[in-house]
């Protein structure tokens, strides 16, 4: 990825290599126009919203294998010989740490702590590949651009080269084993000529009980990466990325320490440690749609199909994932985001960051005065309720709605949201304030759904 984004950066003209957040159409939009996909916009960029029929699609990625085409969102690379130890000072998680073929998931704040983006880290051979919210390329480039100052680092916006495919469900891990291009599940008479980076073979079995050797180890835990160079397609990496959560099981919780004791949270932790349910395969641009068309042959193979952003957004929201600009946002703590951000997304043992002074003083000595929440809505509601639709407590204001949606999975409206400390105790009864009168809102275990 590095050599062919960097000639290009380097070719660019100074305006050129200027960062802005009008992404346009999709790269393969004629492609999912002839699929049947109906579009919209998410923080100006183009998505799939769906493929006429949203429910199924929904299905599909909760019961066995949905693709998507998530070139939307930003694509960044850091280059340079100090782009590992800048980093590191930017973000907080431990970048430092990272081994060639791993990554992380980290928060970008400022100096007072607050949030300013949410981002999938991967180290590459020869680059640090930042994956983010759509519409924030601009702006996120620009933060780590003002802490640059005798830095060899380089930020190159790889989206002009590379697209987003994104493989989630129970069977994802299937359907990547049968595309062909790695290596798995493929008999030894028909396996890909790829040529792959140095690894020790690892033989792989096959359903039918016939055996294969790959030269490449699978990413069995998230973050993890491999990489092949293919004559036709180029350079494809394949990420192990569970969008929607790893399915852990309710009560197990994770323990952290608040002052000197140590407490369980309100609220599930979330095991990303190992998990094949959703991989993220970066692939050039010019073979979007070979790529692409691999994919969805295999995922029908498998009872799956391709799927849009109303089935994603619904799965992402039951699965108690908060995204940002929308559930986080420049008024947040990265410890207020609840665990699927706080557990995830935050070192308290690496060394200076913009905004650690703050973070890990709430971390040692204090709290956080509210908390990212599940809410069990009424079921009559005339309408959902809107994005900061108010929450109280005894007649107090105590919260707001940030995610909602009618979950096909329970039936049910479900919601995530703010609530303050003093009352976002599991079972505690809100009343929810929304244009249209007051309702009943509940407070839940996150995940509403186990994925």
């Amino acid at each position: 990825m590095s050599v062919a984004i960097f000639v290009n950066y380097l070719n660019a003209s100074v305006t050129d290599r200027r960062y802005n957040n009008f992404m346009g159409s999709l790269f393969l939009h004629e492609f999912h126009h002839n699929l049947g996909a109906r579009f919209r916009e998410v923080n100006g960029a183009e998505v799939v919203n769906d493929y006429g029929d949203w429910p199924a699609e929904h299905a599909a990625l909760r019961e066995s294998a949905g693709v998507l085409d998530l070139s939307f969102r930003g694509r960044t690379c850091l280059v340079g010989n100090d782009r590992v130890r800048f980093l590191h000072g930017q973000v907080t998680n431990d970048v430092k740490k990272l081994a060639v073929g791993s990554g992380c998931y980290a928060a970008l704040t400022t100096a007072k702590g607050k949030m300013e983006g949410d981002l999938n880290i991967f180290c590459l051979p020869d680059e640090l590949l930042l994956d983010f919210e759509p519409g924030l390329t601009g702006k996120v480039s620009q933060r780590l651009e003002n802490f640059i100052v005798a830095d060899d680092v380089q930020i190159v916006d790889a989206t002009p080269y590379y697209g987003l495919l994104s493989v989630q469900g129970p069977k994802a891990e299937a359907v990547i084993r049968t595309i062909g291009l790695f290596g798995w599940g493929e008999r030894l008479s028909g396996r890909s000529q790829a040529k792959a980076d140095p690894r020790e073979p690892l033989a792989q079995t096959n359903p039918d009980g016939s055996s294969v050797t790959s030269p490449h180890q699978f990413p069995t835990k998230p973050f993890d990466s491999v990489k092949i160079s293919d004559a036709t397609l180029g350079e494809i990496y394949l990420m192990n990325q569970p969008r929607l959560g790893t399915g852990r099981s309710r009560g197990d919780e994770a323990h952290f320490k608040v002052g000197n004791k140590s407490e369980t949270p309100h609220v599930v932790s979330y095991n990303f440690e190992k998990s094949t349910r959703g991989f993220d395969l970066f692939v050039p641009n010019n073979s979007l749609g070979a790529v692409a068309d691999k994919l969805i042959a295999a995922v029908k193979q498998v009872g799956g199909r391709a799927c849009g952003w109303q089935a994603f957004e619904t799965a992402r929201i039951e699965a108690g994932i908060p995204r940002f600009g929308v559930d986080l946002d420049e008024t947040n703590l990265p410890l207020e985001c609840g665990p699927a951000v706080r557990d995830r997304a935050v070192s308290y043992s690496k060394g200076c960051y913009i905004g650690q002074e703050v973070i890990n003083r709430v971390h040692s000595f204090g709290h956080v005065t509210k908390e990212l929440r599940g809410l069990r809505l009424a079921g009559d509601l005339k309408s959902l309720p809107q994005r900061g639709d108010k929450l109280f407590h005894n007649g107090r204001d105590i919260g707001y709605i940030t995610s909602v949606v009618k979950s096909p999975s329970l039936n049910a409206n479900i919601a995530l949201g703010y609530v303050r400390r003093e009352a976002n105790q599991i079972g505690t009864e809100l009343k929810l304030r929304t244009a249209t009168g007051e309702s009943l809102a509940k407070i839940v275990e996150l995940p509403f759904v186990k994925w």
